[in-house]
């Protein structure tokens, strides 16, 4: 065990005999709250017994408190996600997958100047889908203009482009598959 968690459950015993005389309650009433009998909850209290979830989570009950606040658990980190955009070619690319190669996601916001295609290709498939704005989409022969709420899927291997259409910057939510993953499967209809 580390020694963080060792001092954590150290700190139990105290927490619970204090918090147990501050509500009044005797370790009788205790027992007959929790169905945990009088002398394990007595050795919890004075360090005997190692608190385990078994005996804590009725505690917790009992005492109507949060299991992290019984145990005195240190506080947790932030929990918010600090993503790192990237900017690049009148783009801003926000990654929202953590992890290198397989399926990612990301987020791109691309700029009203970025409108001059320049058709690439490579290996993969990708699937995007405007959440603002309108995306200018150039897939081999086919130039079309993608609004909010709308999706398009395809094989990078063709020679695309996509871009503003220089009226204002589009946010779009890119699915990519370098190794060709298909992002979603298509059911079959349902026979009536």
């Amino acid at each position: 065990m580390a020694k963080a968690d060792a001092a954590v459950l150290a700190f139990v015993g105290p927490r619970l005999r204090a918090l147990r005389k501050e509500r009044g309650t005797t370790l009788t009433q205790l027992a007959e709250t929790t169905g945990i009998s009088v002398s394990t909850l007595s050795r919890l209290e004075s360090g005997e017994r190692r608190p385990t979830l078994e005996l804590l989570l009725p505690l917790a009950r009992a005492y109507q408190v949060p299991l992290d606040e019984l145990v005195g658990a240190p506080p947790v980190g932030d929990p918010r996600v600090r993503l790192k955009p990237i900017k690049h070619a009148g783009m801003t690319v926000v990654p929202l997958t953590q992890h290198a190669g397989g399926l990612m996601a990301w987020k791109m916001v691309i700029g009203a100047t970025r409108q001059e295609p320049d058709p690439r290709t490579h290996e993969g498939y990708e699937w995007l889908y405007v959440l603002s704005g309108k995306l200018r989409l150039v897939l081999a022969e086919h130039d079309v203009i993608l609004k909010s709420g709308e999706a398009a899927e395809f094989d990078t291997r063709v020679p695309h482009w996509f871009g503003s259409t220089g009226d204002a910057p589009v946010e779009v939510l890119s699915l990519f598959g370098p190794q060709g993953e298909r992002m979603h499967v298509r059911a079959k209809p349902r026979g009536t």
